[in-house]
């Protein structure tokens, strides 16, 4: 069944006209016609059935049926607090972290940050965030969206952090992450950059409250790292426990 995402209230009975992207997705990709069967969800929890009563290139219209139980989402609150990486390599990071069931993603800029981003580059990134959280969170089957906050230093977010427990990727930490004790109900997993971070900005970390933890005995590239510890601790804690 095709999944829709709509950023908007869900009412059984009533007719909407899908946004553009979703549309586009809908008549000209899937190649979907009137009368097909869709799930829609608003990201707020919200999933009802769905049957389209027009599709054009110019306009898709749905018409929202009976409320369905789903729920998809991971009783463990994960937030990502990932370094930039270049290109693909964050695309890749944020799809897969929301298929694993991230709660938050945080992107940040560490001192060996290679993107550079002004202002203008920052808002593109972010629209573009959102729309490879969109599409993941429909083909995964989420019933909510991760919350994506705005780019921020690592010194920022540090000084700001809640106080869950948080874990910071390290290659050379004595630390495995599989033997942390686990969490209540929210944790924070924090993963540097391409080049990894500096010693001071560990030795930052460390004095917030951060715990240094490492995946194994291989060094592992950032969009590898993050996505290997959200799976280790969906499997131990999350979704799996």
């Amino acid at each position: 069944m095709t999944r829709i995402y709509i950023d908007h209230e869900l009412t059984e009975g009533d007719e909407f006209t899908l946004p553009g992207a979703s549309a586009h997705h809908v008549s000209t990709v899937l190649r979907l016609s009137a009368d097909a069967e869709v799930t829609l969800f608003n990201g707020r929890g919200g999933v009802f059935s769905g049957r389209l009563t027009r599709v054009s290139r110019r306009e898709v219209v749905v018409v929202i049926g009976n409320e369905l139980q789903a729920d998809s989402e991971s009783p463990l609150a994960v937030t990502l607090v990932q370094s930039i990486s270049r290109g693909e390599r964050m695309d890749y990071t944020i799809q897969k972290a929301v298929e694993l069931g991230v709660h938050e993603i945080v992107p940040v800029v560490s001192k060996r940050t290679v993107v550079q981003l002004d202002q203008k580059r920052v808002s593109k990134r972010i629209d573009h965030w959102r729309g490879i959280i969109q599409h993941a969170a429909e083909q995964s089957g989420r019933t909510a969206l991760p919350h994506l906050a705005s780019v921020q230093p690592l010194a920022e977010w540090v000084a700001a952090r809640p106080g869950t427990p948080c874990y910071v990727l390290h290659p050379t930490s004595s630390a495995p992450l599989a033997r942390q004790p686990a969490p209540a109900e929210s944790v924070t997993v924090v993963a540097g950059p391409e080049g990894g971070f500096e010693d001071n900005e560990i030795a930052m970390l460390e004095r917030a409250g951060a715990v240094t933890v490492a995946l194994g005995p291989r060094v592992l590239r950032t969009e590898t790292a993050a996505v290997c510890a959200l799976s280790v601790m969906q499997a131990l804690w999350g979704d799996l426990a």
